[in-house]
């Protein structure tokens, strides 16, 4: 082995925590090394004399022909482990220097542990975990202040931070009382810095615009109110810990945020449940933690969770678990959002408004006819069609406002529906006049895509429990009466749509249908569909139905989440979320779920290590013009693959750093959307 050889072999390593100088790795992911190497290093540490257990992690020099063998005990019960012993190995000079760092206290730590293992080790999801809070409390925005542990605790607490067993914890919005064990309630949950992540749903959902009251039930010091009353909002909040003299007050939208974990007396943990419902005149808004086995078997278990290092009670959920629980109390259906998070309405009919606003597609109209000229001679003999002809723009706004509804709307709905009646009567009437004088196709169409968002909505709505017709709200009725003439024929062929969702011919036959009318999305014929989120409301209606379906476990699709796929055979759905998809010409894989509709799960998948995230080689297969920068996409997609030789409209999975690699063979590099000769 000389310098240059093992210059050439650390470039070569694709994986592990990968700096500008040198990269960190952990000897159990040592099968991806290059064999060479692979033998080359303990056989540096057998001829040092070090015990292959006095070592953890290696650190390979890419400059220098040096490496370090790294002693890190605690690299796998430690969050943020620190090294107790560093040999410094010059290979060029056949020399070693030992540094022993077991009584210093402020010794160096690491970071990042799951970019040092490989993805199928144990633990690398719950490394990846305790990255995100990390990352999320903003502690990672200046590297160079956060490699020794001094440092580091003190960051964590200038940010308002404690670490309890090697994760960020905020005092609650729960009440210290004296237990069996003295629980330490008022020490427990995370630190948000923002809004925190139910109030962005009510946020998404429009119900934070000013029309609704909200009471923060556990508001602990009142991030969240400060937020909302800065905002103009209506908005009061309790917390036995830190705003305990506040008054309890009935409001349209309660919040019971991250509460329900941190009481550990079940009757209690119910009692704040249902305390918190009887103040709710609309809505309630539950959240609690969720985490998996894996983690969980980590902590002591007491009673129905576990106690942390701190003396904290947490009783983490599965998704299914917390709903289950809601439901079986409030006797009501929970709505899920997203993981972890639920609506539960008293108000019906404020139920059944968001549950269609989830499934109603916005019609935008591009007004392409008006009235027909009409005969003068005409005009004598029909005084209404005149009528119209003088007050266009009424009109045009009546006959908008029947394409939106896809019927002829009632008086209530239409704010000048006095001044239509006072010129040419009913709606009914003004409605058949029109007929004549605009393209009745617009109106033809609008109809069929309101039947088939009802449709999607009745179908989903089978999934709960289906709510009688007379809690329907007036709207919603009268578009039944119009459009199915009876609520018993809508919910028949909503059950048979639903039924259908399960015949994989059919849904082959729908998915090679949408291929060919969408806009975009790569077709992969027997197995799967892709798409961008934003045309989902394009889809055939049985393909709709089939993601709502899918969406009923995991909640509304968020701003992270770019591209939708649709297993033909597997009865899933997966959803993939890439670093900046609007902006970058190859952007980079960062987060996959797929939700198993037949096992009723769903599987996260996060791509920390950036050096393994996949990268999109034809996002321009996915977009159309509606997408900014489309026609650069489309001419870069097509050099980058005639350079690379794949094809555009298939789905191709490979790794960064392959990708990466295949670039630096041709001597390419890429700069916005365009594809430069010669190295970065």
């Amino acid at each position: 082995m000389d310098a240059k050889l093992f210059a050439k072999l650390v470039k070569e390593i694709k994986t592990g925590k990968q700096l500008p100088d040198a990269l960190y790795l952990h000897k159990d992911a040592f099968s991806e090394l290059p064999n060479t190497l692979k033998g080359f290093i303990p056989a540096v540490a057998k001829a040092l004399s070090i015990d292959e257990n006095d070592w953890h992690l290696v650190k390979l020099f890419k400059k220098d022909f040096r490496l370090s063998l790294l002693s890190y005990p605690g690299f796998y019960t430690d969050s943020y482990p620190a090294l107790h012993k560093s040999i410094n190995v010059d290979l060029g000079k056949l020399s070693h220097r030992i540094t022993d760092y077991t009584k210093s206290d402020n010794p160096p730590i690491l970071h990042r542990k799951e970019t040092m293992v490989l993805e199928d080790n144990p633990h690398y999801e719950h490394f990846i975990q305790l990255t995100n809070e990390g990352e999320n409390a903003g502690l990672y925005e200046n590297t160079r202040i956060i490699g020794f542990k001094q440092s580091w605790l003190n960051l964590i607490n200038r940010h308002g931070y404690e670490l309890v067993d090697g994760r960020l914890f905020r005092c609650s919005a729960v009440a210290q009382t004296e237990s069996e064990n003295s629980i330490d309630r008022h020490k427990t949950a995370i630190v948000r810095h923002e809004l925190s992540a139910p109030m962005k749903t009510l946020a998404k959902s429009g119900f934070l615009a000013g029309d609704h009251t909200v009471f923060d039930y556990g508001c602990g010091r009142g991030d969240d109110l400060r937020e909302l009353e800065a905002h103009g909002l209506d908005a009061m909040g309790w917390d036995p810990n830190f705003q305990p003299d506040n008054d309890k007050v009935t409001s349209d939208i309660v919040n019971i945020g991250f509460v329900l974990n941190v009481i550990e007396d079940q009757d209690e943990r119910l009692a704040a449940l249902l305390g918190a419902w009887e103040l709710t005149e609309q809505f309630l808004v539950v959240s609690v933690m969720l985490a998996n086995e894996t983690y969980i078997n980590q902590f002591t278990p007491y009673k129905d969770g576990v106690i942390t290092s701190r003396n904290t009670f947490q009783k983490y959920y599965a998704q299914s678990e917390i709903k289950s629980y809601i439901e079986r109390h409030l006797d009501e259906m929970a709505v899920t959002v997203a993981p972890g998070i639920f609506y539960i309405f008293k108000d019906k009919i404020a139920e059944q408004n968001y549950l269609q606003s989830r499934y109603k597609r916005h019609h935008s109209w591009k007004q392409l006819t008006g009235p027909a000229p009409v005969d003068t001679r005409l005009l004598q003999k029909d005084k209404a069609k005149l009528l119209i002809t003088q007050n266009q723009a009424l009109y045009n706004d009546f006959w908008q406002r029947c394409l939106q509804l896809g019927r002829i709307p009632a008086n209530e709905e239409f704010i000048q529906a006095e001044q239509v009646k006072a010129l040419t009567g009913s709606f009914k009437k003004t409605f058949s006049l029109l007929e004549e004088l605009y393209d009745t196709s617009e109106f033809e169409q609008a109809q069929h895509k309101r039947k088939e968002d009802l449709l999607a909505y009745f179908a989903i709505s089978l999934f709960e429990k289906r709510k009688p017709y007379t809690q329907q709200p007036e709207n919603l009725k009268r578009d039944i009466k119009a459009l199915f003439g009876e609520y018993k024929t809508a919910i028949n062929l909503a059950t048979e749509l639903l039924f259908a969702i399960s015949d994989i011919e059919l849904i082959e036959q729908q998915c090679i249908k949408a291929h060919q009318s969408l806009p975009a999305s790569v077709m992969n014929q027997g197995h799967s569909l892709i798409l961008h989120k934003q045309f989902l409301s394009e889809l055939p209606l049985l393909l709709r139905v089939y993601v709502d379906a899918a969406l009923q476990m995991y909640g509304e699709l968020d701003d992270d989440i770019d591209l939708v796929k649709i297993h033909i055979t597997s009865g899933k759905v997966t959803l993939t979320g890439y670093d900046d998809f609007q902006n970058k010409a190859v952007p980079f894989l960062k987060e996959r779920i797929k939700i198993k509709m037949a096992d009723q799960d769903i599987d996260f998948f996060d791509y920390i290590n950036e050096n393994r995230r996949p990268p999109l080689l034809n996002k321009g297969a996915y977009i159309d013009e509606s997408f900014d920068n489309y026609k650069k996409q489309l001419s870069f997609d097509k050099r980058l693959a005639k350079l690379l030789g794949f094809e555009q409209n298939v789905d191709i999975l490979i790794s960064r750093g392959t990708f990466e690699n295949q670039l630096a063979i041709i001597n390419r590099t890429i700069a916005g959307y365009t594809i430069k000769q010669g190295a970065v």
